[in-house]
C-alpha cells in the first residue's frame, strides 16, 4: 500500500524549488524596475500553477456541479485574490503569499494523505488475516483450494507457517498457534487432538489435520473482516456534526469575507486594498481542513488501537458512546466465570466412602450431557460400567434417579430430596449442591462451582480506574452463589435467578435511572444474551467463545474473552474522545482569533499568519490525531 502519492510529492518539490528561486531573485533586487511587479507576478505564478492546478480544477468542477463551497473553492478564491491585488496600486504585492498559501496547503494535503494512509495501513497490516488457500487431501496428494470451496466435515491439513483457513477441530497432530492477529495475545497457544482452532491464526510448529466445522463465509476470520469493514461506515455523532458544520460553515464564511471586502470601503471609507486583503486572510484561515480530516482520523486511530488488542469496535459511533459509559452490567456465566463447572468438594456422611459417593453420582449421571453431570463424570477417576445402570429417570428441575447394581440412587437438589422425603442437610460452601441418596438413605453431597476467570477481579478494578461508577451482575444462578461471586469481585449490585427476559427488564430499569449523558454497557457471551446486548447503550460480546448471535447483536467484540479488556476498551475510547475534542477546540480557537485579527479595523493578521491558521493548525491537529493509533488502555 503506497502511503504517499509520489507524483504529487515530486510536483510539490518542483514547485517549492521554483518558489525559493523566485524569492531569491526578488530579494536580490533583480526584479526592481518599471516591470518588476509583473515579473514577480510571472515568477510566483509558475510554482503556484504547478502546485495548485488540481485544486483549481476541483474548485471549477465543484462550481459546474453546484457543489461550490468546499476547501478547494476557499483556497482558489483566496490565492487568486492574493495575485489579483497586483491590480490595486496602493496595495502591497502578495503574489508570494498567494503561491505560498497554495504550496503549503498542498504540503498539508500531502501530510493528511500520509496520516490517513498510515492509519489505514496500520489496520490493514494488523487485519491481514484472510487465508489465501486451504490444503485438502485428494487422491493421496495435498491440493491447495480456495477456502470457499471447502465443505463442513472436510479434512484440511495445515503446515507450519501457514494460516488456519477455516474453523474446526484437530483430528490429529499437535502444534502451537500464534493468535496475536485475532486476540492481541503474544503467547502462543498449544493445541492437540480434540482442540478447537479458529481461522486467522498462524500454525507455528507441527502439522495438524483439522475437521472443518463451519463454511468460510461463517468462519471467524470472515466475520472479523466484515466487522472491520462495517466499522468505517458507522460515523460518530461528533463526526456527523463536523460534516454538517463544514457544510453550513463554509458558505457563511464566504459571505462574511464578501462583507469584509465590500462594506467597510463603501460605508466607512476604508481602503479597498486592505479590506480585500483582510477578506482573503479570512478565507484562508476559515478553511475547515483541520476539523474535517483530524476528527475522523482520531476515531480511525482509536478503532485501530483497540483492534491491536483484540477488541473489535464496529464503528466510531460505538467508540464515542463507549467513552461515556459509567455503568457496566455483566452476565455471570461465561463472562466473569469460565462457564465450565468443576467439583470443588465431596462431602460424604461419616460412614460412607467419598469414592463410593462419587461413583454412585457418576453412574447415575452417565447418560446426561448437562454441564453439571459432565463435571461429576470428569471428577470420577474410575470407569463407569453402564451394565450396572438401569431405569434412569430425569426429574425436571430436580435431578435424576437410577437403579445401580439393584440399588435405588437419587442425585439432585433440595427439591428432589424433599419430594422423596429424604432427610438432608445443607452445605456451607457456595456452589451447586448435588445431594445423593442410596435406597432412601442420605449418604452425602457434592459441591460444584463455576470457576472465576483469572482476570475477573482485575477487570472490575480496571473499570473503577477507568472511571466507571457502577458495576452490576445479572445471573440465572442461585442468589447465594451470585452474591458470593459479586462479593469476591467487588461488584456493586447483583440480581440473581433471572430468566433471559428478566435480564432485559433489569437492564431497562437501570437505563431508566440514568440521565441522557450517562451510558450503560452490557457484557455477555451466550445466545440468550443477544436481546440484552441490543437493548443496552453498548453491547459487548465475549468473542472467541461467544455465540454467533451474541457477536452479531453486540457493538464491541472481545476476541480473547478477557473481561479485563473491557476497561482497556473504555480507556481507549475516553482517550480518543479527549484527542477529538482537543482538535476541535484548538482548531476553532486559533481560527477565530486569526479571523478577529484579520478584521479591517484591526488589520494585524497577515497572509502568512493565515497560512499557519490553516495548514499549520491542520498539521498539528493531524499529528495529535495520530496519537490515537498509539493509545494504550
Amino acid at each position: 500500500m503506497d502511503i504517499i502519492d509520489k507524483k504529487k510529492l515530486a510536483r510539490i518539490i518542483i514547485a517549492l524549488v521554483l518558489f525559493l528561486v523566485a524569492e531569491i531573485i526578488v530579494h536580490l533586487g533583480l526584479t526592481d524596475g518599471q516591470y518588476g511587479l509583473w515579473i514577480q507576478f510571472g515568477l510566483f505564478l509558475v510554482p503556484y500553477l504547478i502546485a495548485g492546478y488540481d485544486v483549481l480544477a476541483r474548485a471549477g468542477r465543484g462550481i459546474v456541479h453546484g457543489q461550490i463551497f468546499d476547501e478547494n473553492f476557499l483556497m482558489s478564491v483566496a490565492t487568486i485574490g492574493a495575485f489579483a491585488l497586483v491590480f490595486f496600486p496602493d496595495a502591497e504585492p502578495h503574489m508570494a503569499e498567494g503561491a505560498a498559501v497554495m504550496l503549503f496547503y498542498q504540503v498539508g494535503e500531502l501530510f493528511q494523505d500520509y496520516a490517513v494512509g498510515k492509519s489505514r495501513k496500520s489496520i490493514a497490516d494488523m487485519m491481514d488475516i484472510a487465508p489465501e488457500f486451504a490444503n485438502v487431501m485428494k487422491d493421496g496428494e495435498l491440493v491447495q483450494v480456495d477456502p470457499y470451496d471447502v465443505a463442513i466435515n472436510d479434512e484440511i491439513v495445515i503446515k507450519p507457517g501457514e494460516r488456519v483457513p477455516l474453523d474446526g477441530i484437530i483430528v490429529s497432530g499437535k502444534s502451537q498457534l500464534d493468535t496475536a492477529a485475532l486476540t492481541g495475545e503474544s503467547v502462543p497457544r498449544v493445541v492437540e487432538e480434540g482442540a478447537e482452532v479458529i481461522s486467522g491464526c498462524v500454525n507455528m510448529t507441527g502439522v495438524i489435520h483439522v475437521r472443518v466445522e463451519k463454511p468460510y463465509d461463517q468462519s471467524t476470520v470472515q466475520r472479523i473482516l466484515e466487522l472491520v469493514e462495517e466499522a468505517s461506515e458507522r460515523k460518530a455523532r461528533t463526526e456527523n456534526f463536523i460534516t454538517r458544520f463544514a457544510r453550513y460553515y463554509t458558505p457563511v464564511v464566504v459571505g462574511m469575507a464578501l462583507i469584509l471586502a465590500i462594506v467597510p470601503p463603501l460605508l466607512f471609507g476604508q481602503p479597498w486594498s486592505s479590506c480585500v486583503q483582510s477578506a482573503l486572510v479570512f478565507l484562508v484561515v476559515s478553511c475547515p481542513c483541520a476539523l474535517v480530516i483530524s476528527v475522523p482520523l482520531s476515531f480511525f486511530g482509536g478503532i485501530g488501537a483497540a483492534s491491536k488488542r483484540g477488541i473489535l469496535i464496529k464503528g466510531s459511533s460505538y467508540l464515542e458512546t463507549l467513552g461515556s459509559v459509567d455503568t457496566v452490567v455483566f452476565d455471570k456465566t461465561g463472562t466473569l466465570t469460565n462457564g465450565s463447572f468443576n467439583v470443588v468438594a465431596v462431602h460424604a456422611e461419616h460412614d460412607v466412602d467419598p469414592d463410593h459417593l462419587l461413583s454412585y453420582a457418576a453412574h447415575a449421571e452417565a447418560y446426561s450431557d448437562h454441564p453439571i453431570a459432565v463435571s461429576v463424570k470428569e471428577s470420577y477417576s474410575g470407569i463407569i460400567d453402564q451394565a450396572q445402570i438401569d431405569h434412569v429417570e430425569e426429574r425436571s428441575g430436580q435431578g435424576v434417579s437410577a437403579q445401580i447394581n439393584s440399588h435405588t440412587v437419587l442425585v439432585g437438589n433440595d427439591k428432589l430430596m424433599r419430594a422423596e422425603q429424604v432427610p438432608f442437610h445443607n452445605c456451607e460452601l457456595v456452589g451447586t449442591v448435588l445431594h445423593i441418596a442410596l435406597d432412601g438413605a442420605y449418604i452425602g453431597h457434592i459441591v460444584i462451582a463455576d470457576v472465576l476467570k483469572d482476570d475477573a477481579q482485575a477487570a472490575i478494578a480496571g473499570l473503577r480506574n477507568a472511571g466507571v461508577k457502577k458495576t452490576v451482575m445479572l445471573s440465572g444462578d442461585r442468589e447465594e452463589v451470585a452474591i458470593a461471586v459479586a462479593d469476591r469481585l467487588g461488584i456493586d449490585e447483583v440480581h440473581a435467578q433471572l430468566l433471559p427476559a428478566e435480564k432485559v427488564t433489569c437492564v431497562e430499569q437501570l437505563l431508566s435511572a440514568q440521565n441522557e449523558r450517562e451510558k450503560l454497557a452490557f457484557v455477555g457471551d451466550g445466545i440468550n444474551d443477544a436481546p440484552v446486548l441490543m437493548r443496552a447503550d453498548i453491547g459487548i460480546a465475549m468473542g472467541a467463545m461467544g455465540s454467533d448471535a451474541a457477536i452479531e447483536a453486540a457493538d464491541i467484540v472481545l476476541m480473547d474473552d478477557k473481561p479485563s479488556n473491557i476497561a482497556t476498551a473504555i480507556s481507549i475510547a475516553r482517550k480518543t474522545m479527549r484527542i477529538v475534542w482537543q482538535n476541535i477546540i484548538f482548531a476553532i480557537g486559533v481560527k477565530v482569533v486569526i479571523m478577529i485579527l484579520a478584521l479591517p479595523f484591526i488589520g494585524i493578521a497577515t497572509m502568512w499568519l493565515a497560512v499557519f491558521g490553516d495548514v499549520g493548525v491542520a498539521c498539528l491537529a493531524i499529528l495529535n490525531a495520530m496519537r490515537a493509533l498509539r493509545v494504550k488502555g
